[in-house]
């Protein structure tokens, strides 16, 4: 009877969960909302974020990235040299509040934080014939995330970040 109460033991054990999450892909490429707590702005820096539920892609670009000016060509932000990637995974949905609010809240909390450690940021930028207001396209190409364990994530599903506006 006590092997057999070991063995029952021991196989629960063994069927347990570490809690080790396995992150396989990346996807904000449906998500349109591109968010921030203040303003987008061509003369300062901007923390953009995309939420997908219980996940979140904050974006920090410098100052001057966004330009208030037709370009030609993309302008190019190196990650993690000018410009930082961030992958939060977290206990419950977020939502804006979370990382606007002058006090953050305590729930969620974050149980994966993962930062880009390669690739770039891409932006052009145009006038909008319809306002008084620059629109800019920002792409994300080659970013690589590397877990703590090593591995990287193989499935990146973002390379569209989207559209913001800034007022002339």
């Amino acid at each position: 009877m006590t092997k057999r109460m070991f063995f029952v033991l021991f196989g629960l054990m063994m069927s347990c969960d570490d809690g080790d999450l396995q992150i396989e892909t990346i996807d904000f490429d449906t998500i349109r909302t591109i968010e921030s707590c203040a303003a987008v702005s061509a003369t300062s820096t901007n923390v953009l974020f995309k939420i997908n539920q219980d996940e979140a892609l904050i974006l920090e670009l410098p100052n001057g990235l966004l330009r208030n000016e037709p370009t030609t060509e993309a302008l190019v932000s190196n990650v993690p040299a000018n410009s930082q990637i961030t992958y939060r995974i977290f206990t419950d949905n977020v939502s804006k509040g979370y990382f606007c609010d002058l006090v953050p809240p305590l729930e969620p909390m974050v149980t994966e934080e993962i930062t880009a450690e390669g690739g770039q940021i891409l932006v052009t930028s145009a006038i909008n014939a319809d306002t008084t207001a620059y629109e800019h396209t920002i792409r994300l190409s080659g970013i690589t995330f590397l877990l703590a364990d090593g591995s990287r994530i193989t499935d990146l599903q973002i390379n569209e970040f989207g559209t913001v506006t800034t007022a002339l």
